[in-house]
């Protein structure tokens, strides 16, 4: 069975927090590629970037969601970097999957500068502006519905995303 929703988005778009409160208004499980990848390499992800390289982590994480579109049932939020792997984005069509739209100045409040975001360790605010900028087309390119989060409470995101979803 397929995850009822995979959402996809920038650092910062909300995909853990409303991943988390959506799974549970639906009554559904939740799951992070993130975390998949964290348990996998028994280390986090920092450390993976850092001992292994950023390569390695991409490796994981191509695994990490193609197991995870093959097992889960409830709601999926992939890391940012995910559909960057063009067998990623293969994989999630016919997927019901939902890009988080994020701008700039709010991803840049929710994320704080790269805490624990290797990516984002040096010029954290130009890196996360070409990341954001290099991505949004394969966001839109992969979603099935795109839902701004810019502004909004999470409460509000889980409302409009779960109304997207067929009862």
């Amino acid at each position: 069975m397929a995850p009822v929703v995979v959402l996809v988005g920038a650092p910062g778009c909300g995909k853990t927090t409303v991943g988390r409160a959506l799974a549970a208004t639906l009554g559904v499980e939740f799951r992070d590629t993130d975390t998949d990848i964290e348990q996998m390499a028994g280390k986090p992800i920092p450390e993976i970037f850092i001992d292994e390289g950023e390569a390695h982590f991409r490796t994981l994480e191509r695994a990490a969601v193609a197991a995870a579109l093959a097992g889960g049932t409830g709601v999926l939020a992939l890391g940012g970097g995910a559909v960057l792997a063009e067998e990623t984005r293969a994989a999630l069509i016919g997927h019901r999957v939902v890009h988080l739209s994020v701008e700039l100045p709010d991803a840049v409040r929710r994320v704080g500068l790269g805490a624990g975001r290797p990516l984002l360790a040096l010029n954290p605010r130009a890196t996360l502006k070409h990341l954001m900028d290099q991505r949004r087309p394969l966001y839109a390119e992969v979603a099935t519905e795109t839902v701004v989060t810019d502004g909004r409470a999470p409460a509000q995101v889980v409302a409009e995303v779960a109304a997207l979803l067929p009862r």
